[in-house]
Parts: C-alpha cells; structure tokens; sequence
C-alpha cells in the first residue's frame, strides 16, 4: 500500500478533519482514507442512489428543446406590474 504526503494543508481543513475523526471515534489517517474513497466513488459502503431515478432523467431531442423553450416563453420577460 502506498503512503502520501499533503503539503500546504489548509489550517481550517486540518482542524476539520481531526474534529470529524474526534467525532466519529476514528484516526485522521482512516477518516482520510474513507473520504478520498468515497470522493473516487470507490467506496462500496456509499450507495448510488442515482439508479432509483434514471426512469426520470433524459435527453431531450431538439425539436422538445425547442418545444419547451417555446412553452416558456414568455415566463422569461418581467414585466413591472409583477412587481406592484
């Protein structure tokens, strides 16, 4: 396993992390560890909760860009009297 320096830690960021660790009852070198994983995406712990929603994600077409953009319109002009 290798090691890593970090050098230049920011003095806000360091106490931060020895506070997490205080809280969550762990050293500052595990805690590092677990959070540049899940940073990566490689910890197996996180779960992607994005699978749950893809039914509701898309790409739109340009012509429904345009549909939509067309639909909304006049949503984009302020108008004084919205203001009163």
């Amino acid at each position: 396993m290798k090691s890593i320096t970090i050098h230049g830690l920011d003095e806000e960021v360091a106490k931060l992390i020895k506070k997490r660790a205080k809280r969550e009852k762990t050293s500052v070198n595990r805690l590092v560890k677990s959070l540049l994983a899940k940073a990566l995406g490689l910890d197996k712990n996180v779960q992607d909760n994005r699978k749950e929603f893809l039914d509701l994600f898309d790409i739109w077409t340009e012509i429904e860009e345009k549909s939509f953009y067309e639909a909304i319109k006049d949503l984009e002009q302020i108008s004084p009297e919205d203001w009163t």
